[in-house]
């Protein structure tokens, strides 16, 4: 296994800066149309011009979209990354070259040798948010310590199916020899079973930012001992049978015309079935497969199969030992978006065994 893992950051742009300018005289109508039409514009003078044209980009496109349905929601937020990565700010010397911007450490790590470049202005907040998560850490309920994510790593802002995991880790009698994290992300369910004292995790990702990241946090302590991290898709290099698996993957499926940050959170058709096939290899004959899922993509209507009792009606791999289910809290008044179907959703806890 190499530690040379190239990381996933918003691609640096060289071409000249666009005619296009925006500062807060400017006239925000034009400028949309602007973006409509498919031309950048650079922001200018202050940061806050970035955030004043975004929110006003915002407000166009939802009085065009309902945004009543999940897929509307889904069409909203295409058009606005689209239309909103047309807006670039000029970086000079690691610095966003723009008064009162904040100072983004990601900028002197992910482009050490670069000069003057450009960047969507979307994607810098995205850096500066990471940042901040990185600085000040983030607190995960079942967890002890804050968790420091790495850019461009998925982390929960909802806890119920860790929730529901940290419950089935607490009563786990068996074996604590090893176990395999697939799909590894921040770390969260490699950190439970460490805390529940397991002696080792084999921990897998296709993201390279989640391996680089989870080996920063780690260091050369007793975790790094613990955590084995290989940089691979599903089981990766691990062959050894364990005597628990675990995967949380994505909960919605794939459709057409999504873009690749979309496609990182929802499961194609393959995804299931080759996890199927490589955990039946890999799991000794009385260990214990846990899937975390959600009904999701049941009741946003984006499908009607459910990929894991599909499984176990047609697999012929495993049964079903036990599947512990969660409703979920209601949505954050923050938040803007309607989730009516949150009301109906639920977390599940899938405990399957060998058949």
């Amino acid at each position: 296994m190499t530690t040379a893992i190239e990381i996933n950051k918003p691609e640096p742009i060289l071409s000249e800066k666009p005619k296009e300018r925006f500062d807060s005289n400017s006239d925000i109508a034009l400028t949309i149309k602007a973006l409509e039409a498919g031309k950048q514009v650079l922001i200018t003078v202050l940061y806050s011009n970035g955030l004043l044209l975004l929110k006003a980009l915002q407000t166009h496109l939802k009085s065009k979209f309902t945004n009543e349905s999940y897929q509307e929601q889904r069409e909203y937020r295409s058009a606005y990354q689209k239309l909103s990565n047309l807006i670039l700010i000029e970086v000079v010397a690691k610095q966003l070259a723009v008064k009162k911007a904040p100072s983004i450490g990601w900028l002197d790590q992910f482009y050490p040798e670069s000069g003057s470049f450009l960047l969507p202005f979307p994607q810098v907040q995205g850096l500066n948010s990471a940042w901040q998560w990185n600085q000040k850490g983030v607190s995960i309920p079942v967890l002890r310590n804050k968790l420091h994510p790495y850019y461009g790593t998925y982390f929960p802002t909802r806890f119920d199916h860790l929730t529901l995991f940290d419950n089935w880790l607490k009563r786990y009698e068996g074996p604590k020899k090893s176990a395999i994290d697939v799909g590894v992300g921040s770390g969260i369910l490699s950190l439970q079973l460490v805390k529940y004292g397991f002696q080792k995790v084999f921990a897998t990702d296709t993201n390279p930012n989640a391996i680089v990241g989870l080996r920063e946090f780690m260091g050369d302590t007793k975790l790094s001992r613990k955590i084995e991290l290989d940089f691979g898709h599903l089981f990766g290099a691990w062959k050894k049978q364990t005597e628990l698996i675990v995967f949380n993957p994505p909960w919605l499926p794939e459709s057409k015309n999504m873009d690749e940050n979309e496609k990182a959170m929802h499961y194609n058709d393959t995804l299931f079935p080759d996890f199927f096939t490589g955990a039946k290899e890999r799991l000794l004959p009385e260990g214990k497969l846990l899937l975390i899922f959600s009904n999701l993509g049941q009741i946003t209507n984006l499908t009607k199969d459910h990929p894991i009792e599909k499984e176990l009606a047609e697999g012929g791999r495993f049964q079903l030992e036990r599947c512990f289910k969660k409703k979920v809290k209601a949505a954050s008044e923050k938040t803007k978006r309607n989730q009516h179907w949150r009301s109906s959703e639920e977390v599940e806890l899938w405990v399957l065994t060998h058949q």
